[in-house]
């Protein structure tokens, strides 16, 4: 299928303007994401409709825990991503075509058969996730805006590197996003991702000024993105830029992929990122990877009582009522709460 966003250039080369890399792609190749071609100077997608995953999960998964909590989301994906982050965690099938010389595979689909798919599980959202939607985004927009024809809501799930042209394309149908803001220094992003701090940053402003619900999570590395006052400017960012009721997620790192070589987020660690989140302003800050410490569960910013109570995606007692605390009554921010 033709892709959307590209310019057509010299020499039968194009640019790629879907996404913040930008990138010029010659006759015959792909751009960094690995599913994007140039064929004959026509810039086509490889993924539209070929989901290499396709299931229901709790919202609570994404992680999304303002969003109609308790609820299924129906999450999909292809294969491919545009960043090269060295710690994916679904590497198999989001660096497949970069790892397995250009491998592009998964089950055809189409977004008929997606909605469809999410009413009989009684999906309230659909998810795309697992690898990053940008890089499927013509399939993404299109089930996007089916789904919210038939009243089902759309979450991306994403590194927030798109570029403003797409994120402006796909809004009229989003209904909130997880970003990964993964560290708060640009040689993080360059070294361990092959990307850049500043487009992600604009795009979560983007988000918030549509109007779109925004839930950031941070995968805490030891020695990489840890330190004090790194993760006090990434707070701050988040409190003042995006607003104090955005959820911040810290979640504990395991070696994976090609970041062996060093050992899981201490649990201290996490801690120690919950209350800098806190001192911050942000309202609601949660621990992920560590079930069972009481980091999952959402407090009331009015009474500081526990008003949803999880273990791991479980919802184990939810004392929100009409979208505000049962005890003192104050709101609690979110979609469907």
């Amino acid at each position: 299928m033709r892709a959307w966003f590209y310019d057509t250039m010299q020499d039968q080369r194009v640019r790629c303007r879907l996404c913040s890399h930008m990138c010029v792609i010659g006759n015959g190749k792909r751009g960094i994401c690995g599913v994007r071609e140039n064929r004959d100077g026509v810039l086509e997608t490889r993924v539209y409709g070929r989901l290499i995953a396709a299931g229901d999960d709790p919202i609570e998964k994404k992680p999304i825990f303002h969003l109609m909590p308790g609820s299924r989301s129906f999450s999909i994906a292809t294969v491919g991503c545009n960043f090269k982050c060295s710690f994916c965690q679904n590497a198999d099938i989001a660096q497949m075509p970069a790892d397995r010389d250009g491998m592009v595979t998964g089950d055809p689909a189409t977004p008929e058969q997606v909605v469809s798919a999410a009413r009989r599980r009684n999906c309230a959202s659909i998810a795309y996730t697992y690898t990053e939607p940008t890089v499927f985004f013509e399939f993404a927009c299109d089930t996007a805006k089916l789904a919210h024809q038939e009243g089902i809501k759309n979450v991306f799930v994403t590194n927030g590197y798109m570029s403003a042209e797409a994120l402006e394309r796909v809004s009229p149908w989003l209904d909130a996003a997880n970003v990964d803001l993964k560290a708060y220094t640009d040689a993080f992003y360059k070294q361990q991702c092959g990307a850049r701090l500043e487009p992600v940053k604009k795009t979560l402003q983007r988000l918030k000024a549509l109007k779109i619900w925004v839930e950031v999570t941070t995968l805490i590395i030891p020695g990489l993105n840890d330190d004090p006052g790194e993760l006090s400017r990434l707070a701050a960012f988040i409190a003042e830029d995006l607003g104090p009721e955005t959820p911040w997620h810290v979640s504990r790192f395991h070696p994976t992929y090609r970041l062996v070589d060093r050992a899981a987020t201490p649990v201290e660690t996490l801690m120690q990122a919950r209350e800098i989140g806190r001192s911050a302003g942000l309202r609601y800050v949660y621990t992920g990877n560590i079930p069972g410490q009481g980091g999952e569960d959402t407090r009331c910013p009015g009474c500081g009582q526990t008003v949803i109570a999880r273990r791991g995606f479980r919802i184990i007692d939810n004392r929100v009522k009409a979208g505000r605390c049962s005890g003192c009554g104050a709101a609690i921010d979110g979609v469907g709460m």
